[in-house]
C-alpha cells in the first residue's frame, strides 16, 4: 500500500499531536488507509522523554495494551470456525474445569467477549451475566487459557501462526525484552506467549489489521483466511437486553449500531463502524461506510490531567476521522 499524504488530514494529526502534549506522551503517529491506500501518515516525537532518544518513524512499534483483545477475539472467532468451541453461547465451566462454580456458572463466552460477564476477577461478582456492562480484564484472562485449552497452543503461537506468519507481518508481536524499534515504557515483563498486556505493533501493521478485518480476511488481493471469521468478530454479540445507553460490542471490537453515550464511537461515526483501545492512548477504527482504516498511536507516559476528558478524546478522534474522509 503506498502512501499519498493529504492535506485534508492536517486537523486530524494536530489534534492527536495536541492530545499528546496534554497527556504528557513523547510520542504519537497516525495513518489512515482508504480505498486500499494509505492517505495519511504522519509521525512526531521521540521514544521517550530521555536525551537521544530515538524519533518515531514508521518502524516504532508501540505498546497497544488492550488492543491486543481484538487477536484474542479472532481466536475464540477461529475456535468457533473450527469447531474447537461448540457456540458462543457455552458456559465457561465447559472448557474450563477448575473455576469455581459458585462464582462462574451460567458464564458463557459470549459474556466474556462482550464485557457483561460480571465478573471482577476470578473470586468476585458484581452483577449476574448478561445484566450490565463493566469493562475490566477478568473475562479477557479466561478466555486466554480457553485459547490455550482448545488450540493446545499458546495465544501468541495461534497467532503468530494464522496471522502474522500468513499475512507477513514483521512488527507485530508480543515482546519480553526491549529492543530499539519497541517505544518502552520501563515495563518489565515474564512470557512472551500472550498472557500480559506486552503485544508491540508499528502503526502501519495495526492499521493493516483493520484493514484486514474491512476486507473481511483478503489481503494485497488474496483471500487468506474466511470472510466468515472476520464478520463474526464485528458483528454485535452484545446481550439485546443491555441498557441502551451501554456500549455494544463484538469480539472486543466496540461496535456502532447507533450512538450510544457511553461508547467510545463519536455521533459522526456512520453505524457499522467498530474500533478498539488501548491504555496509552492507541486506537484502531475501521469505518466500512468510507472504506477506511484510522490509526493512532500514543504513549502515555503520567495519570490523565484533570482537565482531560477520554471519552471526549476518542470520540472527537473519530469524529476528525470522518472529517477528513469527507473531503477526501
Amino acid at each position: 500500500m503506498d502512501a499519498a499524504k493529504t492535506s485534508v488530514f492536517n486537523e486530524l494529526n494536530q489534534y492527536v499531536l495536541d492530545i499528546r502534549n496534554q497527556i504528557s506522551a513523547s510520542a504519537t503517529s497516525v495513518v489512515v488507509i482508504q480505498n486500499d491506500q494509505i492517505v495519511n501518515e504522519y509521525y512526531a516525537g521521540y521514544h521517550d522523554k530521555s536525551p537521544n532518544s530515538r524519533m518515531i518513524d514508521e518502524r516504532s512499534q508501540f505498546n497497544v495494551a488492550s488492543i491486543r483483545k481484538t487477536y484474542l477475539g479472532f481466536a475464540i472467532s477461529l475456535a468457533l470456525y473450527e469447531g474447537r468451541i461448540k457456540d458462543i453461547n457455552d458456559f465457561v465451566s465447559d472448557y474450563l474445569d477448575d473455576v469455581d462454580e459458585s462464582i462462574i456458572a451460567q458464564t458463557t463466552i459470549r459474556h466474556l467477549l462482550t464485557h457483561t460477564h460480571g465478573l471482577q476477577g476470578p473470586m468476585k461478582r458484581l452483577f449476574p451475566s448478561g445484566t450490565d456492562w463493566k469493562y475490566n480484564n477478568a473475562g479477557v484472562n479466561l478466555l486466554i487459557r480457553i485459547v490455550q485449552q482448545v488450540f493446545n497452543q499458546t495465544l501468541a503461537e495461534v497467532i503468530n501462526e494464522r496471522i502474522i506468519e500468513p499475512y507477513g507481518f514483521t512488527e507485530t508481536g508480543w515482546r519480553r525484552e526491549k529492543n530499539d524499534n519497541l517505544v518502552w515504557l520501563g515495563e518489565e515483563y515474564l512470557s512472551d506467549q500472550g498472557g500480559e498486556a506486552n503485544l508491540f505493533v508499528s502503526t502501519r501493521e495495526l492499521a493493516y489489521w483493520g484493514q484486514i478485518h474491512l476486507s473481511r480476511g483478503m489481503y494485497m488481493g488474496k483471500q487468506i483466511l474466511p470472510a466468515a471469521l472476520f464478520d463474526q468478530v464485528v458483528s454485535i454479540a452484545t446481550p439485546s437486553r443491555l441498557d441502551e445507553s451501554l456500549p455494544r460490542n463484538g469480539f472486543f471490537w466496540w461496535v456502532k449500531d447507533k450512538f450510544r453515550p457511553l461508547s467510545e464511537l463519536g455521533n459522526e461515526l456512520p453505524n457499522g463502524s467498530y474500533q478498539s483501545l488501548g491504555f496509552y492512548g492507541n486506537a484502531v477504527l475501521v469505518i466500512p461506510a468510507y472504506n477506511a482504516v484510522a490509526v493512532r498511536m500514543l504513549n502515555q507516559l503520567e495519570p490523565n490531567p484533570a482537565d482531560y476528558d477520554y471519552l471526549q478524546d476518542i470520540q472527537g478522534f473519530g469524529n476528525l476521522v470522518v472529517k477528513g474522509l469527507s473531503e477526501q
